[in-house]
Order: C-alpha cells, then sequence, then structure tokens
C-alpha cells in the first residue's frame, strides 16, 4: 500500500512531533480519512521522506510524530532549467506539472514580446504562489524529495542573461543546427526556452542568440507551448539524462 506523501513547508527532525498546516491535515484526516495510530509520508524538499504516524486528529489540530527518514536519489543527473514563456491558466499548470515529473531542476517563467498574458505586481505574486504549489503537489505525486524552484515572472531578456554561462543552451528551431543526435554533454546542466502561446519574436530570438541559445531541432511539426517544452524535457532526458 503506497503512503500518501504530503508536503510540509518547515524542518523535519525524527523523533519530534508538529502539529500539521491547515491544508496537509484537511487533506490527510478529511480526505484521506487518516486515523490516529495511522501512517503518512512527509517531505520538506530537503530529499528525505519522512515516515510519520498520526497521534491526534481533532477538529482543531492535526498531530504527527516523525518516526523515520529515507534519502531518496531519484533526481535526475542532468540540471534543466525550462525557460518558459508565460502561458495561459491550465496551459501554463500542466506546463509546470509535467516537466516537474520529468525531471526539470528549476522553473524560470518570462515575458516575451507576444506573451499574452500581463501580469501586474498584484497578479503576479498570486500566480507565483500557486505555480509553486501545482510544483509541490507534482512532486508529492511522483515521489521527488527535491522541488524545482519557480522563480518569479522576468523578461525574457533579463531570464536568457541570468542562467549559467556554462550550460549548454537551446531552444527550438526547425533550422536550428544541433539535432538530438549531435548535441554535447553537459556538465553543467541544459537551459531549454520555449517561447509562449504566440511564439518567439524575431526581436525574442535576437535575445537569445545574443545570450549564447542555439538552436535545436526536434521534429518537422510545429508545437504548442504545452507541448513544446514537455516534449524537449523528455528528449533531453532520454539523450543525456536519465530516461535512457
Amino acid at each position: 500500500m503506497r503512503l500518501t506523501r504530503s508536503f510540509v513547508d518547515a524542518p523535519l527532525v525524527v523523533g519530534q512531533t508538529l502539529s500539521l498546516p491547515e491544508d496537509v491535515a484537511n487533506h490527510l484526516v478529511r480526505v484521506m480519512r487518516l486515523r490516529e495510530g495511522e501512517g503518512c509520508v512527509l517531505f520538506n524538499g530537503d530529499g528525505h521522506d519522512y515516515s510519520a504516524t498520526l497521534v491526534e486528529a481533532s477538529k482543531r489540530d492535526a498531530r504527527v510524530s516523525v518516526d523515520a527518514a529515507q534519502a531518496l536519489d531519484n533526481e535526475s543527473a542532468l540540471p534543466i532549467t525550462l525557460l518558459q514563456g508565460i502561458a495561459r491558466g491550465e496551459k501554463m499548470d500542466l506546463i509546470l506539472q509535467k516537466a516537474t515529473e520529468l525531471g526539470v531542476q528549476a522553473i524560470i517563467p518570462v515575458n516575451a514580446e507576444r506573451t499574452e498574458v500581463k501580469l501586474d505586481a498584484a497578479r503576479a505574486e498570486k500566480r507565483l504562489a500557486h505555480w509553486r504549489s501545482v510544483v509541490v503537489s507534482a512532486c508529492g505525486q511522483s515521489g521527488r524529495a527535491r522541488v524545482p524552484a519557480v522563480a518569479a515572472p522576468q523578461s525574457l531578456q533579463d531570464a536568457a542573461q541570468s542562467v549559467p554561462a556554462a550550460a549548454l543552451k537551446l531552444t527550438l528551431d526547425p533550422q536550428g543546427e544541433h539535432r538530438l543526435s549531435t548535441l554535447p554533454a553537459a556538465p553543467a546542466g541544459v537551459v531549454i526556452a520555449i517561447g509562449p502561446e504566440g511564439g518567439w519574436s524575431p526581436r525574442d530570438r535576437l535575445a537569445l542568440q545574443q545570450a549564447g541559445f542555439q538552436g535545436l531541432q526536434l521534429g518537422p511539426r510545429i508545437l504548442r507551448t504545452e507541448t513544446a517544452g514537455l516534449a524537449a524535457i523528455a528528449a533531453l532526458q532520454a539523450r543525456l539524462g536519465d530516461l535512457g
């Protein structure tokens, strides 16, 4: 029987007893119908799963004892950063969820020239909190014990210039200089840049080129933004990472 994994944004120490956050308590006690004496698994992003036992389940509080810690070794040896043009609502959620399942290390949402979603400061803050919750949920489902970083939305130019200089920097391009078979080893990781629903504009492509991004051919068909990044990540993991 697979135990429910729940994220707790707090240090976890074997032998401690702690109150669960309200959302976690509601899920375990009211949704999963967990009872006192039954077990669950907690994680906080430090690379471990923590076996825990529910010791109190009342209307006001749910408390667990942390029984044991297990280090997990299921992170990809290929660090992948997804530089993703912001997409609308459920499309962006899908991208974040599936990219997390496929093993990305970090996600940078970017505003490009053709981005259709315009976020002011307040909306950007709320959207970022939502995106991070999507990623945490995907970690819980997929068994990851390290949570990919989700950066605050930023301009394409700033994002492109901020990624590690030694990384292999790629963007999908039907006329790109690389195919999967010609990609070099990437000991410093890969950054894959995916355009928004409207695609990269010529000015966007120039900014990527000036930041050292190279074109990657990934078949003869045009992929939607919610397909392109996921296909590229899966292909990169198969070619250079842990799906081979």
